[in-house]
């Protein structure tokens, strides 16, 4: 009688490690993708709600002029503040009732981070980040009934790419 084999031959073991090679390949790449994806969502995430927070900053100096008794452009369009070539702010430039909008420098300056609170602040324990925002806001619309288009561009670099957000919005007098 003839005793049966029941190892594997060479050439079974040779495509059976490929197989494993390939699979494992595929999920290591598969994984960079989604380590790679993952950071540049957040972001992407990051840079919308600072734009957004830009748009805010605006909103409120409008409302508090309103409330003030102030013309509702004050701070904003007029012959004290000319954001139509940019500028910066937040809410710990001003008072905390009163943002002031800083006129855009050359590159601009980048936002930091303190107790997960974005500001220009560089006092204390702050980290540095690496978001720029610029604030544009410019004139349109009648004399009668003027309108503000205020437009939000957040820009970071990311392993020498730039990247960028922009949010745009109007504001209008509501009287």
């Amino acid at each position: 009688m003839k005793a049966q084999n029941s190892g594997f031959t060479l050439i079974e073991l040779i495509i059976s490690v490929f197989i494993l090679i390939v699979a494992v390949i595929g999920v290591y790449n598969s994984f960079s993708i989604v380590v790679v994806s993952i950071a540049s969502t957040s972001s992407n995430l990051t840079a919308s709600y600072l734009a957004q927070e830009g748009i805010e900053i605006v909103r409120n100096i409008r409302d508090s002029n309103w409330l003030n008794n102030r013309d509702w452009k004050t701070g904003l369009s007029d012959e004290n503040t000319d954001c139509s070539n940019g500028c910066e702010a937040d809410y710990k430039i001003g008072t905390p009732s009163w943002p002031v909008l800083i006129p855009w420098t050359s590159d601009g300056n980048y936002l930091n981070i303190k107790n997960n609170f974005y500001s220009y602040d560089k006092t204390g324990n702050f980290s540095p980040t690496k978001f720029k925002r610029k604030i544009t806001i410019t004139a349109s619309g009648l004399i009668i009934n003027p309108v503000l288009k205020v437009s939000v561009l957040v820009t970071w670099q990311e392993k020498e790419e730039t990247f960028d957000t922009e949010v745009e919005e109007y504001l209008y007098d509501w009287y």
